[in-house]
């Protein structure tokens, strides 16, 4: 009798845990909150979650609303990310083609060290701000899936266009150029 309990205990915890998965995938499917990614592919142009950080170029925080009236691409990547550093030298190009025209290339380094990030940041020659969220807490707001995600935000702090994966192949770079045009003009 004590082994029929016993398989009958193990049955309702397997199927407890079963339960549990089955909540947790039919969560994360619905969840349409933060997923900026399908709102601006589906031509929506929600607002980027604002957010204050620590930099990690300079003293102080960074507070994306206080950007308002200047165009944004937003980067999220961290140090250990191997497609991070094949675009980081890109968004750098890019900061400094366009800063002049009120552009604002952000790098926000998330699920990592401060000081694995101030390398990276210093081996790539980054000069455009950096902000530090380390346990990641601002990545949930922006429905990040993975590492590096870039969000090119106009004046107003709308999401004009999502990249999710590396801005490294050609057609990737001229339509992060041709969202950053867009941005600028509005």
């Amino acid at each position: 009798m004590a082994r029929r309990a016993k398989l009958v205990a193990q049955g309702v915890a397997i199927g407890l845990v079963a339960l549990l998965f089955v909540l947790l995938a039919w969560s994360l499917a619905t969840d349409e909150g933060g997923d900026l990614a399908a709102a601006s592919a589906r031509g929506e142009r929600p607002l980027a979650p604002d957010f204050t950080l620590e930099r990690l170029d300079e003293e102080g925080e960074l507070t994306l609303s206080s950007l308002r009236g200047r165009s944004v691409v937003l980067n999220v990547w961290a140090s250990w990310c191997l497609p991070c550093k094949e675009e980081a030298p890109f968004l750098e190009q890019v900061w400094r083609e366009s800063k002049d025209d009120g552009l604002v290339v952000v790098g926000l380094d998330a699920k990592d060290f401060r000081r694995d990030a101030r390398r990276f940041v210093e081996r790539y020659g980054l000069t455009f701000p950096i902000v530090f969220d380390g346990p990641g807490d601002t990545l949930g707001g922006y429905g990040v899936t993975g590492f590096p995600e870039t969000f090119v935000l106009d004046r107003q702090g709308r999401v004009l266009e999502t990249f999710v994966g590396a801005v490294n192949s050609d057609e990737d770079r001229a339509r992060l150029r041709a969202a950053v045009r867009r941005a600028l003009e509005t």
